[in-house]
């Protein structure tokens, strides 16, 4: 099964035996995951005719300076997903040491460090965690891990400003404009 057949694959059968390709098997486990169980402050699913894009949103974290952020992102398989990690973007803009002007993530487990064991939300919730723990010795954001180090009352000014911003993006259904998703999760 080619990427162009994986929208096409019938899912509402809850067919993901051995029939499916391993790729479509594992994302379909983990949409039943954070469907089920979702990690506090984390949403996502697949788009209803792409199941190998996904929108997610984070709720940035508690009692830290991303607290009430609203955060959207996209995440993309690929056929060699779990053995290779999805491509994860920041949509939303944000001030983070290891977040590029663009989006993309720098972050260990989406890289280097990217282990088939980890799921959407392992994935997801590793990005909430990495809001109030950035590394600014790996910066994608030069300026951002600068003001964390040397000024942090700017850095949190600066990211107030996102947080602020994230409240006026208008948050839309996770399954592309108000659409439910016909996958069956059960």
């Amino acid at each position: 099964m080619n990427l162009e057949n994986a929208q096409n694959y019938d899912f509402s059968t809850n067919n993901t035996s051995s029939k499916a390709p391993l790729y479509l098997r594992r994302i379909m486990r983990d949409f039943r995951r954070i469907a089920n169980d979702p990690p506090e402050g984390i949403s996502a699913c697949p788009l209803p005719d792409n199941i190998l894009f996904w929108n997610a949103v984070i709720f940035g974290p508690d009692e830290t300076p991303f607290e009430d952020g609203t955060y959207r992102l996209t995440l993309e398989f690929c056929e060699s997903y779990p053995t290779k990690a999805p491509k994860v973007k920041f949509v939303s803009r944000i001030f983070h040491p290891n977040v590029y002007h663009s989006g993309d993530l720098c972050l260990d487990i989406l890289q280097a460090r990217w282990s088939p064991t980890y799921d959407v939300a392992a994935i997801l919730t590793s990005i909430q965690s990495l809001l109030n723990d950035p590394n600014p010795n790996s910066p994608a954001n030069v300026e951002a891990a600068k003001l964390y180090q040397e000024n942090k009352k700017e850095y949190n000014r600066r990211v107030r400003e996102t947080v602020e911003e994230s409240w006026e993006e208008e948050l839309p259904d996770l399954t592309k404009k108000g659409e439910k998703s016909s996958i069956d999760i059960n």
